[in-house]
């Protein structure tokens, strides 16, 4: 049985900074570079079964950095929408409303029509991810799974692939650049590796 890969990408500007960044369509910085190029001796070992990458610049350059330029592109696995809070730090919106949790109070609309995602809406994306590459994760033959994107996103995906809620997303802290794994012990979904730095 392979083994569910996840690989949150490259530092941006908006990292550095504690912007949030959803469909803002940034690249890497320099050192995000680095960091990708730097994960390639942990995916190396891998027998990959297939790679999969969200469509935004920031997650396919650190997929083709780390040496899985074959990734295939998957809409789902777009990071949380974060509506009128996109490009604004979390120390911002707790001037207005000092309580604020992504998790539990979630956004406000944006403009142009975009209202965001509460974590449900994102976790049902999350399931959706996990519907599909069900059966290669549970061939015995077919390899490992990897997934290139991103932080608020894979942690939802790693909530539900644990059985948990979506809002359960938040007990798993993700760093850029680096390599977290879940496997099965018993026939259950477990983590085996998380946050793992080059």
């Amino acid at each position: 049985m392979g083994e569910l890969v996840l690989v949150r990408h490259g530092e941006t500007q908006w990292t550095v900074t504690g912007r949030h960044t959803s469909r803002t369509d940034l690249p890497l910085t320099p050192n995000g570079e680095e960091q990708a190029r730097a994960l390639v001796p942990l995916l190396t070992g891998l027998h990959i079964a297939y790679a999969l990458t969200s469509p935004l610049e920031r997650a396919r350059q650190t997929a083709k950095l780390a040496g899985l330029g074959n990734a295939l592109v998957d809409s789902d696995l777009r990071e949380w929408d974060y509506g009128g809070y996109e490009g604004v730090t979390t120390h911002d919106i707790r001037r207005e409303r000092p309580d604020w949790d992504l998790w539990t109070d979630g956004v406000v609309p944006g403009p142009d029509g975009r209202p965001g995602e509460t974590a449900a809406e994102v976790g049902a994306r999350a399931d959706r991810v996990l519907a599909r590459i069900g059966a290669a994760l549970a061939d015995n033959g077919s390899g490992d799974v990897v997934l290139v994107a991103h932080g608020h996103f894979l942690r939802v995906l790693t909530a539900r692939r644990l059985g948990l809620p979506p809002a359960d997303g938040a007990l798993f802290q993700l760093a850029t650049g680096t390599v977290s794994r879940l496997g099965l012990e018993h026939g259950r979904p477990v983590l085996t590796e998380w946050n793992r730095l080059p």
